[in-house]
């Protein structure tokens, strides 16, 4: 007797439930916003004719969301239950409408306003795999069952056997239509998956409802913050050159925790311990006793190559690491302070530039709003001048006041240098690598940057020639970046290489030696090649 058609159907549904199982966890893990079935749910809104989506609204009221994600449900178990009859003639035929619903979610999802491909596509992965996967396991003992009926009554084992089908002397359970052995095995896996799946979702909703509670009082806490206001000197006035100051959605996220920590504003503590006079342990109350220091700060990664992006401006708002430290009292001989993050992630930050004139501070807000969870909410460190690594300790939770030699700390232990001042850099940002351009004037543009040493300039050079000065702006500004532009007359037709450098205060040229991030910062001058066409 084969298998019945209803066990390859279960085995479908319970295979595609653990497959959004799966799928939610890994969006509330990377705290993706909308999960494949939502953002199935936004596409279909999106795309329903207006007015039967006001009727939608008239007919269930403040239910019409729920009752949208529920009959995408019920649809889901249908295909999932449809793909695991297909899985009775033939294991591929389950592969097509799973391999259709995944893309369907992708397409939703990378539909979504700001969405991030490389982050927002790993939900509908991971349930795409758990689906194949889950299945698979089901079909097992249903494969093994259907093998022996197929082989007939005369392939019974030489000692003895049945004419019931199974080929192994054993009966046949009425009620499932499965032999005994094989109702057992698809009965433990079946327990087995519908455990995982259960556990996925209730932590994927333990997750989500974390990061709604800290998103809720992210959204109430009421800093007395200002809004930034760019400075008119700082833009070159050029179209194409990055802006000046880096929205929030758009500034970069660097960080080693596979699930962002998400913490309670209310619950936020920082011990400060080691070579001090005195322990503190200090809540996010007592960051806002004094004035708050408010500043424009260029942050780049240590991980940025030549001409990369992984570089923004922002205005932070936070306590100075000085006044901090002075409440602590700092002992004679300390060097450094180990600085830890709510993940356990560890960075190594030279005592100097916590307590030096660069304002270095315990930022709590960024661009007026409260610090993204994303950037460190609700309290993250900002060291103008150190590349991150060694300084920028998102979710700040401990700082051990020590010295260099008595620890190491995450990235140092992985090959890279022990401090990590920022380097000089530019980019050229116009002309883009690649354009074509008409024959005249070519104006080019882009940015240069020198946290807490400032440039005084800027030079271009055109297929290897003589380098000529350009025009920055609003040099003044030593820990933010710079924009920057030059003019480039009379460029023939034909193909050129541009290249640019920083000028740092003294007048001394960015090196053109080629370094690679890894062990403190790449160096280099960025190139880029264009054309020029007759008009």
């Amino acid at each position: 007797m084969r298998s019945p058609r209803g066990a390859w159907s279960l085995a479908g549904l319970l295979g595609g439930l653990a497959g959004l199982a799966a799928s939610h966890l890994v969006a509330a893990l990377l705290h993706v916003r909308s999960t494949p079935v939502v953002a199935v749910a936004e596409l279909a809104v999106r795309l329903t004719p207006p007015g039967l989506v006001e009727w939608g609204i008239e007919a269930f009221g403040v239910f019409d969301k729920a009752v949208l994600v529920l009959v995408i449900l019920v649809a889901l178990s249908a295909v999932f239950a449809w793909a695991g009859h297909l899985g009775r003639r033939s294991w591929w035929l389950t592969l097509l409408p799973y391999g259709v619903l995944a893309g369907i979610g992708a397409v939703a999802v990378l539909v979504v306003p700001g969405s991030t491909p490389s982050t927002d596509l790993l939900p509908v992965l991971a349930g795409l795999l758990t689906w194949v996967v889950a299945t698979a396991l089901l079909s097992v003992p249903l494969r093994v069952q259907d093998g022996r009926a197929a082989a007939g009554p005369g392939a019974a084992p030489a000692r003895g056997g049945s004419e019931d089908g199974t080929g192994d002397g054993t009966e046949v359970d009425a009620e499932t239509g499965l032999s005994a052995p094989n109702r057992r095995s698809l009965l433990v896996r079946m327990g087995a998956v519908g455990a995982v799946a259960v556990l996925a979702g209730l932590g994927g909703e333990v997750l989500a409802r974390r990061r709604q509670g800290v998103e809720r009082a992210r959204s109430l806490l009421g800093l007395q913050v200002t809004r930034p206001t760019v400075p008119p000197a700082a833009r070159i006035g050029l179209e194409g050159v990055t802006s000046w100051e880096t929205p929030n959605p758009d500034f970069y996220v660097i960080h080693t925790a596979f699930a962002v920590p998400t913490i309670d504003p209310a619950d936020w503590r920082l011990r400060i311990h080691g070579m001090v006079d005195r322990e503190l342990v200090l809540s996010f109350d007592d960051l806002f006793s004094g004035r708050l220091t408010e500043r424009w700060t260029t942050l780049n990664c240590v991980s940025n190559e030549i001409g990369g992006d992984l570089i923004g401006n922002a205005w932070w708002s936070g306590t100075l690491t000085q006044q901090v430290l002075s409440l602590a009292g700092v002992q004679d001989g300390a060097d450094a302070v180990l600085q830890t993050s709510e993940d356990g992630w560890t960075c190594g930050t030279p005592l100097e530039a916590l307590t030096d004139d660069r304002q270095a501070m315990l930022a709590v807000a960024m661009n007026g709003q409260p610090l993204p969870v994303e950037h460190g909410f609700p309290v993250r460190t900002l060291v103008p001048g150190l590349y991150g690594y060694v300084s920028a300790c998102k979710w700040v939770v401990d700082w051990e006041v020590t010295r260099f030699d008595r620890f190491s700390a995450y990235w140092t232990e992985n090959g890279w240098a022990e401090q990590g001042p920022v380097k000089m850099g530019s980019r050229i940002d116009v002309p883009r690598s690649g354009e074509e351009l008409p024959a005249g004037d070519v104006i080019a543009g882009g940015m240069a940057w020198f946290q807490h040493t400032g440039i005084s300039g800027v030079e271009v050079s055109l297929d290897g020639g003589a380098w000529t000065p350009g025009e920055v702006a609003d040099s003044r500004r030593i820990d933010s970046w710079f924009q920057w532009r030059a003019v480039l007359p009379d460029v023939p037709t034909g193909e050129h290489v541009l290249r640019v450098r920083a000028l740092d205060p003294d007048g001394t040229p960015q090196t053109g030696v080629v370094a690679d991030t890894v062990p403190d910062g790449a160096t280099g001058w960025h190139e880029v090649d264009f054309t020029v066409t007759e008009g």
